[in-house]
C-alpha cells in the first residue's frame, strides 16, 4: 500500500512506472513536463538527450546518501553541507515543497498519492534536475534516492549523471528502531508495526539499488551505528579526497 508523503525523515516516496498509461496521469503531466519532453511512446519518458545537455553544461558533481529509517543520513548530510560545501536535495522535500506550494503540479503529485498511484521516476527526476540547475552550486548530495533499481536507471538515461559514489549509512534494524522509538517526535508512523514495514520496503527496494553500485566499486559503507561524532570522522575521510581531486 502506497504512504502519503508526510513527516521530516524517511516517508517512503514510492517512485516506478505503473502509471505511465494511466490517461489522466498523462494528461496531467503535459502541464507539468515542457514541450521538449516527449509523449509519443506508451511509456512516459524524458528527452534525455535536451535534459543531457543542460546538465552537461553545469557539469554537476553527485553523491547519492542512502540508508534505512534511522540510520542518521539526515544528520550527517547536515555535517557535510556545513564542512564541504554540498547542497542537500532530498526528492521526499522536493516534492513535499511541490505538493505545499498549492501549484497545479503539486495539485496533480497530491492526487496521484491520494488515488493510490504511484509517482513516475522521471516526475521525481525533474524536480531534482531543476534544484540542481537552480542552485548556484556545482556540488549535490541526494538524499534517499534512487529508492529502486527503475529510479536508479531512469536518472541516469534522463540526466546522464553518474554519480561519484553511494554514501551508503549501514545500521542494524535494531540500533535504527531504538533510535526512532525515542525520539518521540510525535509522527504516526513512529510505532513498531509501522517502523519495521519501512525497513521492509527499504531492504527490498533500495538494496538492489546498493548491490548495483556495488558491483561498479561505487559504494561507500558507513558503520552508522557508532556515535554521531565518531560516524563523521568516517565520512569526512571520504570527501576530502573528492574535494582535492575537484580544486585539481
Amino acid at each position: 500500500m502506497n504512504q502519503p508523503i508526510e513527516g521530516n525523515e524517511e516517508p517512503y516516496i514510492y517512485t516506478g512506472t505503473s502509471v505511465h498509461t494511466d490517461t489522466f496521469i498523462r494528461n496531467s503531466l503535459r502541464s507539468f513536463i515542457p514541450s521538449r519532453f516527449s509523449f509519443n511512446s506508451p511509456r512516459l519518458f524524458f528527452n534525455s538527450k535536451a535534459t543531457e545537455s543542460t546538465l552537461g553544461q553545469k557539469n554537476p558533481k553527485v553523491v547519492f546518501v542512502l540508508g534505512g529509517p534511522g540510520s542518521g543520513k539526515g544528520t550527517q548530510c547536515a555535517n557535510i553541507v556545513e564542512h564541504f560545501g554540498y547542497t542537500h536535495l532530498s526528492a521526499g522535500d522536493l516534492l513535499r515543497a511541490e505538493i505545499k506550494s498549492g501549484s497545479e503540479n503539486g495539485t496533480m503529485i497530491q492526487n496521484m498519492i491520494k488515488e493510490g498511484k504511484i509517482v513516475p521516476s522521471e516526475v521525481t527526476i525533474k524536480l531534482l534536475e531543476k534544484a540542481i540547475l537552480e542552485k548556484d552550486n556545482d556540488k549535490f548530495l541526494i538524499d534517499g534516492f534512487p529508492r529502486n533499481e527503475e529510479n536508479r536507471a531512469a536518472f541516469e538515461e534522463v540526466t546522464g549523471i553518474v554519480p561519484e559514489f553511494v554514501l551508503f549509512f549501514d545500521c542494524p534494524e535494531e540500533e535504527m528502531e531504538k533510535r526512532l522509538l525515542g525520539r518521540n517526535q510525535g509522527r504516526e508512523d513512529d510505532n513498531i508495526d509501522t517502523i519495521r514495514k519501512r525497513f521492509k520496503v527499504f531492504l527490498e527496494s533500495s538494496l538492489p539499488v546498493i548491490e548495483y553500485y556495488n558491483s561498479k566499486d561505487k559504494v561507500r559503507k558507513i558503520d552508522a551505528a557508532k556515535p554521531v561524532g565518531e560516524v563523521f570522522e568516517v565520512v569526512k575521510a571520504l570527501f576530502t579526497p573528492v574535494d582535492d581531486k575537484a580544486a585539481a
